[in-house]
């Protein structure tokens, strides 16, 4: 009797080790680096108020943490170069890089730090932080939606992805310049729709 209380003890004793660092592991906040190779930033703004020009940044960096069992462990900080703004046309490139826009020569980042990250439905939460353009910072909301995971990719590497998007106003960030139409209206929209398509591979050390 004797002995079959001490296994029964020792049983005890293990799972609860076992459970003890399997929750604690489980509960990790895991760090990742965004992986630009794999990784977009991409914005829509109207024009003549009746088509959209969509263009993107191509020169990204940054890192994000994420603990799916409380997401409000996370967070999210990125840098966009402001100069590497592509629409396809150079000319228009080129005025987006001007004074009159992004002015990129005064303020060659674009930077994203998250302050709150809150709860969805399932996959679904929110990113609550500052986005710094043009020297202006505003405090944005973006909606997010965590993709899923890989335990390992073809080179031993474990990956997460996650999408945000939200709209913001470039007048708020100084970027007033427009065209009045003789029909009515302006030539470029104020509202920006912005969608961030984000691959981070997790950090080994």
């Amino acid at each position: 009797m004797k002995e079959l209380k001490s296994f029964i003890a020792i049983v005890a004793l293990a799972f609860t080790v076992f459970f003890a660092g399997y929750s604690q592991s489980h509960a990790e906040v895991a760090e990742y680096i965004i992986d630009p190779d794999h990784s977009q930033v991409t914005f829509k703004v109207k024009h003549l108020a009746i088509s959209t020009v969509t263009g993107r940044f191509d020169l990204l960096e940054g890192s994000y943490s994420i603990d799916l069992e409380n997401i409000a462990n996370s967070n999210v900080n990125t840098s966009i170069v402001a100069s590497s703004i592509n629409t396809n046309k150079k000319k228009r490139d080129d005025h987006l890089k001007s004074a009159e826009f992004l002015d990129v020569e005064k303020y060659p980042n674009i930077t994203f730090k998250s302050k709150e990250i809150k709860n969805g439905d399932g996959n679904k939460f929110q990113i609550v932080g500052d986005l710094t353009i043009h020297g202006i910072t505003k405090e944005v909301t973006l909606d997010a939606v965590y993709e899923g995971h890989v335990a390992s990719d073809p080179w031993g590497f474990e990956r997460t992805a996650f999408i945000a998007s939200g709209e913001i106003s470039r007048k708020d960030f100084g970027m007033t310049w427009n065209k009045a139409l003789e029909a009515g209206g302006f030539l470029v929209g104020d509202e920006v729709r912005i969608t961030l398509e984000v691959e981070g591979i997790r950090k080994t050390s």
